[in-house]
C-alpha cells in the first residue's frame, strides 16, 4: 500500500501550528529525490529550502582533489538550506541524496519571508540548527577518534533515525565517500557486522538487530541522539 505525500512527514513542518503553516501550503511543492543527486555544490546560490519527507541528503566537504567525506545526514527530521535564515544564502557544501525518496521545497524568498516575522518557524529552525551543529562537531570527532566499524555502525543508526524503512539502497563506493575512508575498509567492516547478524548487506543494507548495533556503536550517536531529542521533542502538531 502506497502511503500518500504530505508535508507533515517532515518533523518540523508537522510541529507548526495550522495558522503558521497555511500560508506556506501553496508554495511547497513536493519533489522526487532520486539517489546520487546533486542539489547543492559549495558555493552555489540558495533558491529553495528541502524538507525531506522520505529521502536522507548527505552534506559533504569536498577536497580540491576530489576526496570528500561526510559531514552531517538531513532527512525527515530537518531541512537543507540553514543558509537562508542564518544570514547566508549560498550553500557551505555539496548536498547529495544518499537515500532516494521525496521532499518538499520551498521558494527561497518565501523562506526568508516567513523567518523574517521571528515567528515559530525561525525559532523551530534555529533549535534545529544547534542540533545540526552538534551532528556535524560529532562527526569530525568520530572520523578522527573511532575505528571505521564503529564510524558505519553511526552512519547506519543516523540514517535509520530519519527513514520509515530498516532498509539502505547503498553501494560500497558511496558509503565509503561518505565516511571518507578506503572501500576496502567499508567491505571488512560491513562483513564484520554480517557475521554478527546484525545487518544483511547484499544489494541493500537490511538491518536485522538494531539493539545490537546500538550496543557497537561509539559514543557518538548517543550525543548526537540526545542532542535532537532535547531540542527537538515529538511535538504533536496541530491537526491538519
Amino acid at each position: 500500500m502506497t502511503v500518500p505525500h504530505s508535508p507533515w512527514q517532515n518533523h518540523l513542518l508537522d510541529a507548526l501550528p495550522t495558522v503558521e503553516y497555511e500560508p506556506l501550503f501553496p508554495y511547497f511543492e513536493l519533489v522526487q529525490m532520486p539517489l546520487g543527486k546533486v542539489l547543492y555544490e559549495s558555493g552555489d546560490e540558495l533558491r529553495h529550502a528541502y524538507f525531506p519527507t522520505t529521502c536522507i541528503v548527505s552534506l559533504l566537504y569536498v577536497m580540491e582533489n576530489g576526496a570528500s567525506s561526510e559531514i552531517a545526514v538531513v532527512g525527515n527530521e530537518g531541512v537543507i538550506g540553514v543558509a537562508l535564515f542564518m544570514g547566508g544564502g549560498t550553500m557551505p557544501n555539496r548536498a547529495v541524496v544518499q537515500s532516494a525518496g521525496y521532499a518538499y521545497r520551498l521558494p527561497a524568498p518565501m523562506m526568508q519571508q516567513e523567518c523574517s516575522r521571528n515567528g515559530p518557524l525561525l525559532r523551530l529552525l534555529l533549535r534545529y540548527t544547534q542540533a545540526l551543529i552538534t551532528q556535524m562537531a560529532q562527526t569530525a570527532v568520530c572520523n578522527r577518534h573511532h575505528s571505521v566499524d564503529q564510524q558505519l555502525c553511526r552512519w547506519l543508526l543516523i540514517s535509520l533515525d530519519r527513514l520509515a524503512s530498516d532498509e539502505l539502497t547503498m553501494t560500497q563506493e558511496l558509503i565509503a565517500n561518505m565516511l571518507g575512508v578506503r572501500r576496502e575498509g567499508v567491505t571488512q567492516a560491513a562483513g564484520k557486522l554480517q557475521q554478527a547478524g546484525l545487518i544483511d548487506y547484499r544489494r541493500r543494507i537490511k538491518v536485522l538487530d538494531r539493539p545490537g548495533l546500538e550496543a557497537r556503536v561509539c559514543e557518538c550517536y548517543h550525543v548526537v541522539k540526545k542532542e535532537f531529542d532535547r531540542l527537538l521533542p515529538s511535538l504533536p502538531g496541530a491537526a491538519h
